[in-house]
């Protein structure tokens, strides 16, 4: 494995810190005195490279890509695009590089911006591919003879959700209302979910377009990069909406993704293979190698006015499907996947109880409060402020995604009073 690639930028260089040469994460910013505008985080700082291109700096092919404040047109520019991206600024900014000073007017603290969706999300698809998480719930609802739906362990199941719903890092989350009937109840009512929860997933972003279908490998080679995503579940409004169909005004709220996205190069040393197949899988899902990355996650939960607790802690390993193995199912159709599109991993959850990726899990299904400094939990409650964590640990290094937060604000106090 790769070890640190010593930059400096002396806070880059810090083993426990999320932004090293190695990482090299694309975001969006702004400061007091500028407009939204694309940025790198290296160390305790945001890398101005809208302003390195435009000076000169920063030269890619079909450019300017970067005088937008989204990531969509350099993705669209292709992986040779990608990958000179990173060269030119590891040139930059590696220990001993010769254009130090012309680059350092381009640093920005990082305590100094203020972090922006990273891209424009053309559209969204959330998948239901992490097997402890699927067989959990399935087990709540149909007991563990039949947790799993015959179709599980053979294809990717998903849905196409909202792109309009997602939002990045920081960003309240409104309580949402919804129809929900319980199952004594003759008819069912309109009401704020009482049952309001988070799901711990990897979001991969799609860097290149499709026309048809694509193999695994070829859907590997579209991904741009990967960002931490929320995806807030009513699970009372789910419960009455989901059957035939799946949910839909249950997962509409918002969907909270990190502000960085994460190239997949930053994450080639972290490769890791998906588990032993239950079921052959057909062809066209075949794994050309290891497509999973060993990703170290944990979900934080606050109280208004208290303490953190740790209430998960996973790892991206643990999934059944890879993300290319997602998309490379979803153009089977020959459906178009676009540049921007969001593909949402599905909760990721492990086989212990500690390692389950949403408060479903953790309470199950409301049975089994779980403890936090100063309380308990089985749903979420106004005020609660969740943040999901994720990095990979190299040789003397850490590769970080910046925390992906949301706080759960009351609920309109009625949506239709006029």
């Amino acid at each position: 494995m790769t070890g640190l690639v010593r930059s400096w930028v002396e806070s880059a260089n810090a083993p426990e810190g999320p932004f090293p040469l190695n990482n090299l994460p694309c975001g969006v910013f702004s400061t007091a005195d500028t407009v939204p505008r694309c940025g790198v985080a290296i160390g305790d700082f945001v890398l101005d490279v809208a302003g390195l291109e435009e000076k000169g700096l920063l030269p890619l092919t079909g450019g300017p890509l970067l005088d937008v404040p989204f990531w969509n047109d350099l993705m669209e520019a292709g992986p040779e695009v990608w990958a000179a991206l990173r060269a030119r600024l590891t040139a930059l900014l590696a220990e001993g590089a010769t254009d130090r000073a012309a680059v350092t007017a381009f640093l920005v603290p990082l305590a100094d911006a203020t972090l922006h969706m990273p891209f424009l999300v053309s559209e969204y698809t959330d998948f239901y591919a992490g097997r402890h998480h699927a067989f959990n719930v399935g087990t709540m609802f149909r007991g563990p003879e039949n947790a799993l739906p015959p179709n599980w362990l053979h294809i990717p199941i998903g849905y196409n959700g909202r792109a309009s719903s997602v939002v990045v890092s920081g960003t309240d989350i409104r309580r949402p209302w919804g129809q929900i009937k319980g199952p004594d109840d003759a008819a069912p009512r309109f009401a704020p979910s009482a049952r309001f929860d988070i799901e711990l997933e990897l979001g991969a972003v799609v860097g290149q377009p499709s026309e048809g279908p694509v193999t695994v490998a070829e859907a590997d080679a579209m991904i741009f990069g990967y960002v931490l995503l929320n995806d807030w579940s009513a699970r009372d409004i789910q419960a009455w909406e989901y059957q035939p169909l799946g949910p839909f005004q249950s997962k509409a709220t918002a969907t909270t993704i990190s502000p960085w996205i994460v190239m997949k190069a930053a994450l080639e040393p972290f490769r890791t293979p998906t588990p032993p197949r239950e079921k052959p899988l057909l062809p066209h899902l075949a794994e050309p190698g290891p497509m999973l990355y060993d990703i170290a996650l944990e979900v934080g939960m606050t109280p208004e006015g208290g303490t953190e607790t740790v209430i998960s802690r996973t790892n991206y390993a643990e999934m059944y499907y890879s993300a290319a193995q997602q998309l490379a199912h979803h153009t089977t159709s020959g459906c178009a996947m676009n540049v921007g599109d969001l593909l949402g991993s599905g909760t990721i959850s492990g086989p212990e109880k500690g390692n389950r990726g949403s408060l479903l899990e953790l309470s199950w299904g409301g049975k089994e409060p779980f403890e936090i400094a100063g309380g308990s939990r089985s749903f979420i409650q106004d005020n609660d402020t969740l943040v999901l964590r994720g990095e990979c640990r190299g040789e003397g290094y850490t590769i970080g995604f910046g925390d992906c937060v949301g706080k759960v604000i009351p609920a309109l106090a009625d949506p239709y009073a006029r």
